[in-house]
């Protein structure tokens, strides 16, 4: 994976950095177990300092988004992916318990936000129905 970080963007390295490390994993560029550059030669490649890298690196760790293995480098963590989904879950949850909330108040029942939500999806898989 080739990391790109843009230094006139105004937004700190080493978030660039992580971003794109968790962009790899969503894609499925990188995958779990897979072996990061090393802080050294990552740095030497995109000619910033060291520390940027490695503070990148700890703050993925603490994210559990890699593995930081003493002397064997960095690795993405088994768990990454699923860590993400998860969290993609929990607020897609929160969303739809809002929605929800609002519905209720408006005196919508159960079954017409049942029905609602299904005619939703059945109107986002038809061709030409995806609406953002």
């Amino acid at each position: 994976m080739m990391f790109r970080p843009n230094p006139s963007s105004g937004v700190p390295i080493y978030l660039q950095l992580m971003e794109q490390v968790k962009h790899g994993i969503e894609t499925g560029a990188l995958r779990p177990g897979e072996q990061l550059p090393g802080i050294r030669p990552l740095a030497e490649e995109l000619v910033i300092n060291p520390n940027t890298v490695a503070k990148a690196y700890r703050e993925l760790e603490h994210e559990g988004i890699i593995e930081l293995r003493h002397g064997a480098g960095a690795f993405v963590s088994a768990t990454a992916r699923a860590k993400k989904l998860t969290d993609k879950l929990r607020a897609g949850q929160a969303i739809v318990a809002a929605a929800m909330e609002k519905l209720r108040a408006r005196g919508v029942t159960d079954e017409e936000i049942r029905r609602l939500f299904e005619a939703e999806l059945a109107g986002l898989a038809k061709p030409g129905g995806h609406r953002e």
